[in-house]
C-alpha cells in the first residue's frame, strides 16, 4: 500500500497530507525529533525519532519504497527517497526527480559554501497560498504514480 511519509519538522502542509489521505484512505508517517499533535485517525502514525540532525531523515530513508511518497524540504533526503524508487515531494510543490535532484543538491552545496564565508544568501522564499495549491497538485499526482508501482 501507498504510504505518505512526512519529514515534519518544519513541514506547513501537513494538514493537507491528512486530507489528501483521508479521502484516498492512505497510511500518513509523520516522523519529526519532537512531539507533534496530529489528527486522531487510524491513518495517521506519529514517530518520534532520537535527537539529531539527521535522526529523521534516517527512519524515513531506511522505510521508503518504490509505492510511497515523501514529503520533505531536504534535499539529501529527497534524493534517498529517489534511490529507493520513491516519489519526493517538497512541500512549495516541487517535485523532486532523477533528471533534477542532481541540479538540487548542486544548489544546496553551493549555498553551504557561500555561507561558510559569511556570505548572506537569504534563505527560502516565505510560504505562499500559491506554494499550498501547487503542492496538493504535486501531490495528487505523485499518489497516482506511486499507486500504479505497487499494483
Amino acid at each position: 500500500m501507498t504510504t505518505l511519509y512526512i519529514d515534519a519538522d518544519a513541514c506547513p502542509v501537513k494538514d493537507e497530507v491528512y486530507r489528501v489521505a483521508a479521502r484516498l484512505r492512505l497510511p500518513v508517517v509523520v516522523v519529526a525529533n519532537s512531539w507533534l499533535r496530529t489528527p486522531a485517525s487510524p491513518l495517521i502514525t506519529a514517530v518520534v525519532v532520537e535527537e539529531g540532525p539527521d535522526a529523521a531523515d534516517d527512519w524515513i530513508a531506511e522505510r521508503a519504497g518504490p509505492a510511497d511518497v515523501v514529503i520533505t524540504a531536504d534535499i539529501p533526503l529527497a534524493q534517498r527517497a529517489l534511490s529507493k524508487g520513491a516519489q519526493a515531494l517538497h512541500p512549495a510543490g516541487r517535485v523532486f526527480t532523477t533528471d533534477n535532484i542532481g541540479a538540487a543538491l548542486a544548489s544546496r552545496a553551493i549555498g553551504e559554501h557561500l555561507r561558510s564565508f559569511g556570505e548572506i544568501t537569504g534563505g527560502p522564499k516565505p510560504f505562499a497560498p500559491a506554494d499550498r495549491s501547487r503542492f496538493l497538485q504535486a501531490l495528487d499526482a505523485a499518489v497516482v504514480r506511486a499507486m500504479r508501482v505497487r499494483t
